[in-house]
């Protein structure tokens, strides 16, 4: 872990809404690249279908991180920065950066595109490593 400056946890907590590619349901998962969330429904018999795309800019959420170990004693549930849904985004609600117990956090519902419906929510969370560099 030489190196590191610290960990970016992404959890995915719920498709929401998502598209129908099969007959009746899907069954998606979720590919993260850096910067990049793509849901696609997994098939046994045939090939995967696109099931649409979104992005998300973490440089709000770094920044957050940085301003954090500038301080000591940051009361928890101190909310760092809020973003809001735009045309440039894929924000479907006001997503707000938030100091929890000790560790930065963000939860945000994404609208994915290139699909007709649907959207994914999912958190982020950093994980500071002991003895890394600070941001």
């Amino acid at each position: 872990m030489e190196n590191q400056l610290g960990l970016l946890r992404i959890r995915i907590i719920r498709g929401i809404n998502l598209a129908i590619r099969d007959l009746r349901s899907s069954d998606p998962y979720v590919v993260v690249r850096m910067g990049k969330q793509q849901v696609y429904d997994k098939d046994t018999f045939s090939r995967d279908d696109k099931m649409g795309d979104a992005e998300i800019d973490i440089i709000p959420f770094i920044d957050a991180v940085r301003t954090t170990t500038c301080f000591k004693n940051i009361p928890n549930g101190v909310i760092i920065s809020r973003i809001m849904p735009n045309r440039q985004n894929c924000y479907s609600e006001e997503s707000c950066i938030v100091y929890e117990n000790g560790k930065v956090v963000q939860n945000a519902f994404l609208r994915l595109r290139n699909v007709e419906c649907g959207e994914i929510e999912l958190q982020l969370q950093w994980i500071h490593i002991p003895g890394s560099k600070i941001l």
